[in-house]
């Protein structure tokens, strides 16, 4: 991105209808999604050079074409990896010198650098070895078929992955105890340091130790955890060898040029397979590190990525890098076992009443329970102050209803009272849905249990309450669990690509920890699920080899013999959508296993503009007698991405299902393959009948069966025209406003002219709904118009960096310079959480993107994006938006 202005994400916390603009201008801080002013730069391949320097296979020569022309600028990091990248990232310390940097000779593209927050749990649960009470029973294991592979001691022996991440604490006892040749984690690099946030410069070392921030730890339990530990958990593949690759320091994030150059280097170490619990704001395929990531995943390497935790984002929303085309993107599912802790009552009789900690609360003796009501249907319990009569409750254990206002606002009113230890019981909002209680003594227990515990104070009963501080932990079922977890990301990518590609356990996930930080931990996010996928690639090397035919035909074998999960455990419930499961959750012992190949396992429809609906797929049965195949249509529910009337994607929860779908014909639905025989199926789709305006995605399965088998090939099509879904978000939906909006700093939309003195710039507000290739703002003449509300004519050409020349035309438009370009923009997130891609906007300064100057003079601020699929030469396929005239009157 190459601005003029400073560009700001607002959090949806800001973005009230009752929120002035004012305010909105106000509470925007600089939270920059790209490194200023740095790209990435690839070049050609050093071998097609004339000149290298040696010492790292840079081109000496396009640094001094730079040098020549006055061209300033700073090295951050060279790539030498022919095949794969060759390039390098550098700050420019001229804006306007993107131009000239493109147009040197050898440089193939540039790519803004951009900002990746480190990899955050969906909710997190220190555990300690003290809560070893009961044996883990390893129930993601069970459901995926590793434990029969372990049974037959398949362990992932002799093949290397490389964990690219926050770091691996190596010191921990169940990783190894050690670092280096001989060891579980053989190797690796510290890219970064400890004191690296993604804003300042790295210091990297040979070791990457991590005690600070925790998630390479995890990931790195997940796949090789040895088994025999207190919890009786087992890494997916606890014999392979771990390399580590830190690209986060213990705080902030990391910039896209550190994860290329920690990919490159894992590639280069000749990793097996590379993991990546990490995500940026997706919807598209580009971008340098998915880039990247596809080409070392082509190139005969298996490359694991999170799909993201973003579901209640809506679809379109898969992170980058994991929409990488040749990466598999990875969903999580819930695992079916959550281990918690339970409490016992004296003076009722009772079974151990569970309670959602993974810990024990640190509560000691036995206290006496008290209500704040004794109403179970009260829906306002604690809510207000508590009355004057309340007893002292430090002596207490108190028994409150979850109610319609916040815990915490409960809790405040017990704590005046100087309560300090609560159970909290459910009112159906759902036991295993976190809840925040401060530094507060207070836990979550299930409805029914605090019914029963209401009911017996009510009939006079003494009840007291006791917090084992050992022996207490249960093994309890998850209510969701074996289903897609409700954080995971939807896709498909806004170019209509199949992500996430399949699922895997990542909700409730017991693995290791820091060592000073605890030890163990309990976490959830696709950021676990993404270590089992490569766990289970691992497995899959040990017994097949590392062949070139193995490691590209990995995801098509994974995803062929997935079990497709359904949308619910209600009876009748839909199966999910493969936007947010794939192709299904992962079963490990029929992928190693399966002697019937499908070939390619996705089938991409497209939309109806170019539809596909003749696809073809090889089924060759690799066994030693022959089988008879019947072909099954199996359709799952089409997501309904955009409600009706809406022009914002659907969010805030799960996609609505319908039962609209495709149908299917096939050549012939029977046949025979003798051992070794191909059989090609040629399948013949037709989309639903449905309301195209709310861009309805129908998927399903194609199910191959034989007496022993059941695999599957995943299809997905778009029941609609994507280049008719609106980029530029015209309604009132989200702020209550109109947008887009050019205002002045008072919020008041009065002031014309701006002097950009002490605060006096405009600034400009605007959201996508969708998704855009290209994203131009630019400064036009003050007697511009627009034919349409939206829609320009006469677009011409644009580019994806600040070219040259100013000025071009929009039809009959004077353009006088850009103010912004961006390639491939996401849309911004319609959720009412703290999401900083909630709204953009930008403060403006007095020069355009190129840094020159802007006149004094009256001008309109023109929005300009490519919808998907449009053609960046043809003005019809842009989105358009015209502001008020404003006055730049700079002393």
């Amino acid at each position: 991105m190459r601005s003029a202005f400073g560009v700001t994400l607002l959090g949806a916390g800001m973005a009230l209808a009752s929120t002035p603009v004012s305010s909105l201008i106000a509470q925007a801080g600089n939270k920059l999604l790209t490194v200023p002013n740095r790209f990435i730069v690839e070049f050609q391949s050093s071998a097609d050079l004339p000149q290298t320097r040696r010492s790292t296979g840079a081109p000496e020569n396009i640094y001094e074409s730079l040098r020549e022309r006055k061209i300033s600028f700073d090295i951050h990091h060279e790539y030498n990896s022919p095949g794969l990248f060759v390039g390098v990232s550098l700050t420019l310390n001229n804006a306007q010198d993107v131009a000239s940097l493109r147009s040197t000779a050898g440089v193939v593209a540039i790519r803004p650098v951009k900002l990746f927050d480190r990899p955050s749990p969906i909710d997190f649960k220190n555990v300690s070895d003290s809560d070893s009470g009961l044996p883990d029973s390893e129930g993601v294991h069970i459901i995926t078929g590793v434990d029969r592979l372990h049974a037959q001691g398949i362990t992932g022996h002799g093949v290397k992955i490389g964990i690219i991440d926050t770091g691996v604490d190596y010191t921990h006892e169940y990783l190894g105890a050690g670092f280096g040749p001989g060891f579980k984690v053989a190797g690796g690099y510290d890219l970064v340091g400890d004191a690296y946030t993604g804003a300042n410069m790295p210091v990297p070392d040979a070791d990457p130790l991590d005690q600070c921030a925790g998630i390479g730890t995890h990931v790195a339990g997940i796949i090789a955890c040895n088994p025999n530990n207190p919890f009786n958990v087992s890494g997916v593949a606890y014999d392979a060898e771990i390399y580590a690759f830190r690209i986060f320091g213990c705080l902030g994030g990391s910039a896209e040029d550190v994860i290329v150059a920690g990919l490159l280097k894992a590639a280069d170490a000749d990793m097996d397979i590379l993991t990546l619990s990490l995500g940026g704001l997706g919807g598209w395929t580009e971008g340098t590190a998915a880039v990247v990531a596809s080409r070392i995943a082509a190139s005969g390497k298996i490359v694991t990525i999170a799909a993201g935790n973003a579901g209640d984002a809506g679809p379109w929303y898969s992170a980058n890098p994991g929409n990488a085309i040749d990466a598999i993107s990875v969903a999580s599912s819930d695992s079916p076992i959550i281990p918690l802790q339970s409490l016992t009552l004296q003076g009722s009789m009772h079974a151990p009443i569970v309670y959602f900690s993974s810990l024990p609360l640190p509560v000691n003796g036995s206290l006496p329970l008290y209500a704040t009501s004794k109403n179970t249907t009260v829906a306002d319990d604690a809510c207000n102050p508590l009355a004057a009569s309340t007893p002292d409750l430090s002596t207490f254990v108190v028994l409150v209803r979850r109610a319609t206002c916040a815990v915490t606002v409960q809790l405040a009113h017990l704590a005046a009272f100087n309560a300090s230890v609560a159970l909290i019981y459910d009112d159906g909002t759902g036991f295993t849905t976190a809840i925040s209680v401060g530094k507060f003594k207070a836990v979550l227990i299930q409805a029914s249990d605090g019914v029963f515990l209401a009911q017996q104070l009510a009939t006079g009963t003494a009840v007291n309450v006791t917090f084992p501080q050992e022996g207490a932990l249960v093994q309890f079922p998850d209510p969701k669990g074996g289903l897609v977890s409700a954080f995971t990301s939807y896709g498909p990518t806004e170019d209509l690509f199949f992500k996430p590609a399949i699922t895997a356990p990542g909700g409730h996930i017991l693995s290791t920890w820091p060592v000073p930080l605890g030890g163990w931990a309990l976490l959830s996010g696709t950021s676990m699920a993404t270590p089992f996928m490569a766990g289970s690639a691992a497995l899959l090397l040990s017994v097949k080899g590392k062949s070139a035919e193995v490691v590209a035909t990995a995801r098509s074998v994974f995803q062929s013999t997935a079990n497709p999960l359904a949308s619910s455990h209600t009876d009748g419930a839909l199966v999910q959508t493969t936007t947010q499961q794939g192709a299904g959750l992962i079963q490990v012992y029929d992928a190693l296993f399966a002697t019937t190949i499908i070939s390619p396992a996705e089938l991409l429809l497209n939309d109806t503009a170019h539809f596909v609906g003749t696809q073809k797929f090889a089924v060759t049965n690799t066994g030693k007698s022959p089988k008879t195949y019947t072909l099954k249509h199996s359709p799952v529910g089409t997501a309904v991405t955009v409600p009706t009337g809406s022009i914002l994607p659907a969010s805030g929860g799960p996609i609505p299902l319908s039962a609209d779908y495709a149908s299917v014909s096939f050549d012939e639905e029977t046949f025979t393959l003798n051992p070794g025989q191909t059989h090609e199926v040629v399948a013949t789709f037709t989309p639903p009948q449905v309301d195209a305006t709310t861009f309805p995605v129908y998927s399903g399965f194609i199910h191959v069966v034989s007496d022993a088998e059941d695999v599957h090939a995943s299809y997905m099509g778009l029941a609609a025209s994507i280049i008719d879904k609106a980029v530029i978000d015209t309604s009132t939906e989200a702020l209550g406003i109109q947008l887009p909006l050019l205002d002045d700093p008072s919020g008041t939309n009065e002031a014309a002219n701006y002097t950009f003195v002490n605060g006096d710039e405009p600034f400009l507000l605007w959201r996508l709904a969708f998704g855009t290739a290209v994203l131009r703002v630019d400064l036009v003449t003050a007697d511009t118009t627009l034919p349409g509300a939206v829609h320009g004519r006469g677009i011409v050409p644009i580019f994806t960096f600040p070219q040259s020349q100013n000025g071009g035309t929009f039809s009959n438009i004077n353009v006088v310079g850009p103010i912004l370009e961006h390639d491939y923009a996401p849309r911004n997130d319609g959720t009412s959480s703290q999401d900083l891609n909630f709204v953009s906007g930008l403060n403006m300064t007095n020069t355009f993107a190129n840094g020159t100057v802007i006149p004094n003079g009256s001008y309109k601020v023109l929005i300009r994006a490519l919808r998907v699929t449009g053609d960046p030469d043809k003005e019809a396929d842009y989105d358009a938006w015209l502001s008020q005239t404003m006055g730049v009157f700079v002393t």
